[in-house]
């Protein structure tokens, strides 16, 4: 993350309200999020539109899920996409390029 991402992530963190929903979105992945999901899985609801995952390869993503794309297999339409980008967790500020790349590539070949 270069320095004005960095002192801007720094800003954001001294601001209760920025915490508070930084927690209560981590929150919601543990809880309601999570019995969404369970509700869709049970009445095998998929995803209607093409589905591009991207993730850090030294975050904890293998770590958690191993196979990061077979946790959506199931889920997804007709096309599912995904790779790692080489960056640890923020890879919008680590991996600006890579990102716009693998962004507009999957775009550009979505009809």
């Amino acid at each position: 993350m270069d320095a004005d991402a960095y002192e801007d992530y720094r800003r954001a963190i001294h601001d209760p309200a920025t915490v508070h929903a930084m927690c209560e979105d981590h929150r919601a992945g543990l809880g309601v999020d999570r019995e969404h999901d369970e509700a869709d899985r049970t009445a095998a609801r998929r995803i209607g539109c093409p589905l591009q995952l991207l993730w850090p390869t030294s975050d904890d993503m293998v770590d958690l899920y191993g196979d990061v794309l077979s946790d959506w297999r199931d889920w997804a339409g007709d096309r599912l996409d995904g790779d790692p980008i080489a960056s640890v967790h923020h890879i919008v500020e680590e991996a600006p390029e890579v990102l716009t790349t693998a962004l507009l590539e999957f775009w550009r070949s979505t009809p």
